[in-house]
């Protein structure tokens, strides 16, 4: 006879509590084994990473330093009132200024 869904469940449901019963056997022989290891060689917390003296402090984020005389981030001078799109006044002149300036718009109309 075929098995029911019921029957399926019924097996998963004694499958994961003879999985769990054997994680717990297989734990504690894993906590016995690292207990003796400590013990044999000595171990502290802090050797194993676990806080204390010998535990290396987190590391702050590193923060870039701008050098003497370098300018800060640009900021946009003028902005395409139709795509919204901005330009700092630096480096090349992006193709919309460029278009609008060829249609007879001022730069001081362009403003941010």
């Amino acid at each position: 006879m075929a098995k029911t869904y019921a029957d399926i469940q019924k097996e998963i449901t004694a499958l994961q509590k003879a999985a769990d019963t054997l994680r717990q056997k297989e734990i504690a022989g894993v906590i016995e084994r690292i207990r003796v290891a400590i013990s044999t060689y000595q171990l502290s917390a802090a050797d194993l990473g676990l806080g204390g003296k010998a535990a290396a402090a987190p590391k702050a984020a590193k923060t870039r330093k701008r050098k003497a005389g370098a300018k800060p981030a640009s900021v946009a001078m003028y902005k395409d009132p139709d795509s919204s799109k901005t330009w700092s006044g630096r480096g090349r002149r992006p193709d919309w200024f460029t278009k609008a300036l060829a249609e007879g718009k001022k730069a001081e109309e362009l403003r941010a």
